[in-house]
């Protein structure tokens, strides 16, 4: 009854606001649309078509496969916790949450560990932070690069630390020493387009209407994140730095803003930026919320781990920011933006992705490096020791 009250009366305060303030609140909704439809909108869909392409033809599945060893010795979870990881960090939030919800529910998982997954799986999009972020906000495809690989450090050394803590599950190694990594992987692949069974023109059709439902959805949470950021910033006026607010709220304007901020160089901003897609705002919360149902896993807590993720990222980012923006410099020369280093976005109004035309130059290689990270971290795990 408490939370219910609660809850209405914020509401109700949100609709007066709205109502005192129809200005404002309109052009906040503009400009979140602004920022969705012209760079959002048109950066991911290509991309996330082809990944609903890859789960209906078993290839994350087959990535998770890869990974049960390292669910199992490392982080002290269930194998098959490995394909929750494999969605949620190609999908980005809600996709995690939704995989390890339907562990949970079929009791896959306990609950201690249902948690534990969902910290780990419930992260941000790949895509995002490496193109649009990386070569659209921030103008350096590199600083991308640093920001994703800082998140998932981030995140692994989190879900690491909780399995120092539980002991490891007593699961039988037999039958991945019997059949190899590969063929493991291909069975795993074979059976998920068995029961997946449609035919490609259907997948294709179904893959561009998921993708397109799924950037519908960011697109509303985008325009309810920039009113209530619109909304709230005279409340904290002076009390926070301006671009903490929107990161509290909602990732990928939150991403934006501090990307945008003036802060003493790249780096911080970078930084900024890694932080708040990491914690992935009140939003993202709301939305691995929505995707859980009725499962007994807590939002809380899941609140609290992306708080200590988002402090870990802000850290790496600012020592590997450099070195690896210079590291992959020569493999970008082809892909630099139009604008110059030190330019800003002038405003989210009348900046589209056709003024970053080297944007599609870029994407193969980071497309490539991300499939080669998670095939490395696969591989690698079959190389930690077993439980005698």
């Amino acid at each position: 009854m408490v939370r219910t009250l609660i809850l209405s009366g914020l509401s109700l305060l949100v609709v007066v606001a709205i109502i005192a303030s129809p200005g404002g609140a309109f052009q906040a909704s503009l400009q979140g649309l602004s920022v969705w439809w012209n760079i959002v909108f048109p950066g991911l869909l290509p991309f996330l078509t082809l990944l609903e392409l890859m789960l209906a033809f078993g290839a994350v599945h087959g990535i998770g496969q890869l990974l049960h060893p390292l669910m199992r010795r490392a982080f002290k979870l269930p194998g098959e916790a490995g394909v929750a990881v494999a969605i949620g960090w190609s999908g980005g939030y809600p996709a995690g949450a939704e995989a390890a919800g339907a562990l949970r529910k079929r009791n896959a998982v306990s609950r201690s560990e249902g948690q534990r997954l969902l910290a780990l799986a419930h992260m941000p999009n790949p895509l995002f932070v490496l193109l649009v972020v990386g070569a659209g906000f921030l103008h350096r495809p590199g600083l991308g690069a640093a920001i994703l690989i800082s998140i998932w450090t981030a995140g692994l050394f989190v879900g690491l630390a909780h399995g120092l803590f539980v002991p490891e599950r007593n699961e039988s190694d037999r039958e991945e020493a019997e059949i190899g990594v590969l063929r493991r992987a291909a069975r795993a692949m074979k059976e998920a387009r068995r029961l997946d069974g449609r035919t490609f023109g259907k997948a294709l059709g179904d893959a561009v209407t998921a993708s397109v439902a799924k950037l519908m959805a960011v697109g509303g949470f985008m325009i309810l994140g920039s009113v209530a950021v619109q909304l709230a910033t005279p409340l904290f006026m002076g009390m926070l730095p301006p671009a903490l607010l929107p990161a509290v709220i909602e990732s990928h304007i939150g991403a934006y803003a501090t990307s945008t901020a003036p802060y003493s160089g790249m780096t911080w901003n970078a930084a900024a930026v890694a932080a708040a897609l990491s914690f992935g705002g009140i939003t993202a919360l709301l939305q691995a919320g929505g995707a859980l149902g009725t499962v007994d896993l807590s939002i809380w807590r899941l609140a609290l781990n992306r708080l200590i993720q988002a402090v870990l990222a802000f850290g790496i980012t600012l020592i590997i920011a450099d070195p690896a923006s210079r590291l992959l410099a020569p493999l970008l020369t082809s892909a630099q933006p139009v604008l110059q280093q030190g330019d800003r976005l002038p405003s989210a109004i009348g900046y589209r992705i056709s003024q970053l035309p080297a944007l599609w130059g870029y994407a193969p290689i980071m497309v490539a490096a991300f499939a080669a990270a998670i095939g490395l971290l696969a591989l690698l795990s079959y190389g930690l020791p077993r439980k005698n």
